[in-house]
């Protein structure tokens, strides 16, 4: 690390980074955004799920001011988030081979739905087996996710796959394995992980790409407005009220 600050030089990784993913991956976000739109306009429901911090930037669009209100987060228990303790316990259970397949027997989605999953590595077997359980139960599937990894590093799950190699769409997020972008000669590990900023991203040209198809089509999205600003509330309870047997983060 030479010129600047550490800050600057995390912004401009990022950017660099946010760059290379907008150039490079404009047209699986177009077809991730119009597969969604698509699952929409044939009355399919949207999930997302992400263990870990790869489930931030899959619970950012989920019940969020300008978001797609029918963008549900697919939970499972003591992997979504650092809230589980300890909290290692999560990254043990990305590794359990068949917990996908029970995830899924008992959640709601059905054929016909579309479900993104965002797994930095895809090489755990979680997502590899959600990818592989959903396809065969007649669900679309976007896999966000690092490619590098399945370059560098081996599957974890028993069939040496990844989650890329099960999924109908494929975003590559461009992180480097190990997701840290910054080194210092006084510090003994690389640091700075830009996967959040990066996915993110990745995940809100998606939804907005969605929106826009939908309005293109004549459909009018089903978008939800801030709490916060006068009508927000009115707004959604109307968009809840038309589209509540497509949204279950209300029960």
């Amino acid at each position: 690390m030479s010129d600047g600050t550490p800050a600057d030089l995390f912004f401009d990784a990022a950017i660099g980074l946010l760059q290379r993913v907008r150039e490079e991956e404009a047209e699986p976000i177009a077809a991730a955004g119009t597969l969604l739109a698509d699952t929409v306009a044939a009355g399919g429901r949207l999930f997302a799920f992400g263990a870990g911090h790869s489930s931030l930037a899959a619970q950012d669009v989920v019940y969020r001011a300008g978001g797609l209100a029918l963008m549900n987060l697919l939970a499972v228990p003591g992997v979504v988030g650092v809230d589980v303790v300890p909290a290692t316990l999560g990254s043990a259970l990305e590794r359990v081979d068949g917990l996908a397949s029970a995830v899924l027997g008992t959640s709601p989605l059905r054929p016909g739905d579309a479900l993104v999953i965002i797994s930095l590595s895809g090489r755990n077997a979680l997502p590899v087996e959600m990818a592989q359980h959903a396809r065969a139960f007649g669900v679309k599937v976007i896999g966000v996710t690092s490619v590098a990894y399945a370059a560098q590093t081996t599957s974890r799950h028993a069939s040496g796959t990844f989650l890329k190699d099960h999924c109908d769409i494929v975003l590559d997020s461009k992180i480097a394995v190990g997701d840290a972008e910054l080194t210092l000669d006084t510090i003994p590990a690389p640091f700075a992980p830009a996967s959040t900023v990066v996915t993110t991203a990745l995940m809100q040209a998606v939804m907005a790409t969605t929106a826009a198809t939908l309005a293109d089509r004549g459909i009018e999205p089903p978008l939800l407005r801030s709490g916060n600003v006068d009508g927000g509330h009115e707004w959604n309870g109307r968009v809840m009220r038309e589209y509540g047997d497509r949204i279950f983060y209300r029960h």
